[in-house]
């Protein structure tokens, strides 16, 4: 791993995934790009409204470059408040010697940006919820589904408070993504003389189960890790949460939406859930 694209929006829960940003440079020693996006939707609104076939001509043209005026004194504190937010980024990891720190301003809106941006990264990092989180507790951030679904890159996405990290947990169901994942930690010094865990959450193939658990017991102890092993029968959401609780797991790695949209329409998706009920950083494979 060489970069990593910390998103920011300067909530309390992104400030929360500078903490992991760092701890991650310090243990792997990776640049870190801080992207901080001005959303532009709502001035582009207020640009296509047109009124002027309800209050006359010339009251619309005066309305028109009294909203004129007001975008370019909003754009010119969005532009202030980003500089402030990435600045203050710059000063946290300045504070704990990590230097290859680069800030970056865009304009747009985040989703539709990311794909440009994470082209040189390794590994995309976003809190949990952004701006309004105080306002919906159990809401997950608009963007990080559509990032995550979307990304070509691993995505950590972190929680309201930091925790050091002592115990991984890799929740590993032999899908195409988790199969991504296992290279990622057998050839990075992420897990070095952490704890790792491995789990198998059986939901009704019990030989398969075993199988998927063997393979990534195998492909770990070949690159020297001694990992924890569990094979698990139930559902997959709640297994993980109380073996989380249970171990006192710091840090879970698994495959983001294995399944298609429909079936996640009609069972739900244990992606989201995890997401929305873990206390500790998820880091997703796609």
């Amino acid at each position: 791993m060489k970069k990593i694209l910390l998103c920011t929006d300067g909530s309390a829960y992104a400030r929360v995934s500078y903490e992991y940003a760092a701890w991650l440079a310090q243990r792997i020693d990776v640049a870190i790009e801080v992207l901080y996006v001005t959303d532009r939707r709502g001035e582009q609104a207020a640009q296509n409204a047109d009124f002027s076939g309800s209050i006359g001509i010339n009251s619309y043209q005066q309305l028109l470059r009294e909203l004129v005026e007001i975008e370019a004194a909003r754009a010119k504190i969005n532009h202030k408040r980003a500089k402030i937010i990435l600045q203050e980024a710059e000063q946290f990891f300045g504070d704990r010697q990590i230097n290859k720190v680069k800030l970056t301003h865009e304009t747009g809106f985040l989703v539709d940006l990311i794909h440009e941006q994470e082209k040189d990264s390794d590994l995309i990092v976003l809190g949990k919820r952004g701006e309004n989180a105080s306002f919906a507790t159990e809401h997950l951030g608009s963007n990080i589904e559509r990032i995550v679904r979307s990304s070509h890159k691993p995505c950590l996405v972190t929680p309201r408070e930091f925790k050091p990290i002592e115990r991984i947990l890799f929740a590993y169901d032999g899908g195409t993504s988790c199969q991504k994942a296992l290279p990622y930690l057998t050839q990075s010094s992420l897990i070095g003389d952490l704890e790792l865990h491995i789990i198998t959450v059986d939901t009704g193939d019990t030989a398969k189960a075993r199988e998927h658990l063997k393979s990534a017991r195998q492909a770990l102890e070949r690159a020297a890790f001694n990992p924890i092993c569990r094979l698990l029968q139930g559902n997959p959401e709640t297994e993980i949460e109380q073996y989380i609780t249970a171990r006192n797991i710091d840090f879970l790695i698994m495959g983001a939406y294995g399944h298609s949209r429909i079936r996640q329409m009609i069972i739900g998706s244990t992606t989201t859930q995890m997401l929305r009920s873990s206390h500790i950083p998820v880091m997703l494979f796609r």
